[in-house]
C-alpha cells in the first residue's frame, strides 16, 4: 500500500512540473521579446523617414529590379524593361510585370514593399497598399544609390562589401585596359533605340560608369561636350562619326532598326575599320544595378582584354 502511494505522488508531482514549464514556454511565446527580430526598421529616404519591413518578403520592383534582385530579396512584381533583361530571368521569373497604373494588381500580389522612381504615378494610392520608397534617378552616383538599396533592404553591410570589391576588380582592369590601349585612347559608347542613335556621359548605363568612372578611359571631346551633362545626346547617323573615339561600345537593339550598321558611313569609321567595335545586347546592358554591372565588367574585360 504504501510503495502504491509514493507511486501515485511521484507521479502527481511530475505531472505538476510539467504543467508548469508548459504554462512558462505558453508565457514565454505569448509574450513580447527583445530578442526576436524586428519586424520594421526606419528608413530615411530622400523624401523623408519611411517605416518599412526590417525583411522585406514580397517586393513590387516598379523600377531597379536588378538592385533588389542583387540582394535576393524576393520580388513579386517587376517593371517591364527588368522583365526583358535576360539576367535577371531566373530572379524574376515568377514575379508579374506591372506599372504604375496597375493598382489592383500590386494590391493582388500583396506587396511588403514597393520601390520607384520620383516621377512614380499613383504613390499615394501605393502607400495605402505598402511602404511606399522614391529614388531620383541621377541625385545620387551609381555606388551610392546601390548603397542606398542596400540600406533600404537591410543589407547595407553586404552593399558594402560588394561595392569595394567591385571597384577593386574594374579600377584594376582599368589599368591592364589603359596599358594595352595607350591612356590617351578614347571610347565611345553609343545605342540604337527606336530609329534614333544615341550616345552617352559617364553614368547613364550601358557601362558607361564602369569605363569613365573606374576605369579611368577617356572621352571623345564631342561626347563630352554634348553628352556629359544631359548623360545622353541623339545624334544622326551622319553626325555619329564626329562623336566616336578610338574604340566604339554598341549597345544593340536587335528588334531595333540597325540598318545604320550597313551604312558605309558607319563601316568607314575608323574604329569600325580598325576591328575597335565590340556589341552588346542593349537588354542586358541597359541598366547599373549590381548584377547588369557584373556583366559589364565581364564584357569589357573579354573584349579589352581577352579574358
Amino acid at each position: 500500500m504504501r510503495k502504491t502511494w509514493l507511486s501515485l505522488l511521484l507521479l502527481f508531482i511530475l505531472v505538476l512540473s510539467a504543467c508548469g514549464n508548459a504554462a512558462n514556454h505558453q508565457k514565454e511565446t505569448n509574450a513580447p521579446s527583445a530578442k526576436k527580430e524586428k519586424e520594421t526598421m526606419t528608413y530615411q529616404s530622400e523624401n523623408g523617414p519611411i517605416e518599412v519591413p526590417a525583411h522585406p518578403k514580397r517586393v513590387v520592383a516598379l523600377w531597379g529590379a536588378g538592385y533588389v534582385a542583387a540582394f535576393d530579396v524576393p520580388i513579386v512584381g517587376a517593371d517591364s524593361w527588368s522583365k526583358m533583361n535576360p539576367l535577371l530571368q531566373d530572379k524574376l521569373k515568377n514575379a508579374q510585370t506591372v506599372t504604375d497604373e496597375d493598382i489592383e494588381k500590386i494590391m493582388a500580389l500583396k506587396p511588403d514593399l514597393i520601390v520607384g522612381l520620383s516621377n512614380t504615378k499613383n504613390v499615394e494610392k501605393l502607400k495605402k497598399i505598402a511602404p511606399t520608397v522614391t529614388f531620383t534617378y541621377g541625385k545620387l552616383n551609381y555606388l551610392d544609390l546601390i548603397l542606398e538599396y542596400g540600406k533600404l533592404l537591410n543589407k547595407e553591410k553586404e552593399a558594402k562589401a560588394w561595392i569595394a570589391d567591385f571597384q577593386k576588380r574594374a579600377q584594376e582592369a582599368g589599368k591592364q585596359i589603359r596599358a594595352k590601349i595607350g591612356d590617351n585612347a578614347t571610347v565611345t559608347v553609343m545605342e540604337n533605340f527606336d530609329k534614333q542613335l544615341y550616345v552617352f556621359g559617364n553614368n547613364w548605363g550601358r557601362g558607361t560608369e564602369i569605363l569613365y568612372q573606374e576605369m579611368k578611359l577617356k572621352m571623345p571631346e564631342k561626347v563630352k561636350e554634348h553628352a556629359l551633362k544631359s548623360g545622353y545626346y541623339a545624334v544622326s547617323l551622319e553626325a555619329l562619326p564626329q562623336f566616336v573615339g578610338d574604340y566604339l561600345i554598341v549597345s544593340k537593339y536587335s528588334d531595333s532598326d540597325t540598318s545604320f550598321m550597313e551604312t558605309n558611313t558607319f563601316k568607314n569609321i575608323p574604329a569600325v575599320k580598325n576591328g575597335h567595335m565590340f556589341v552588346a545586347d542593349a537588354k542586358s546592358f541597359y541598366f547599373n544595378d549590381p548584377i547588369t554591372l557584373e556583366h559589364q565588367l565581364d564584357f569589357f574585360k573579354k573584349h579589352f582584354l581577352g579574358q
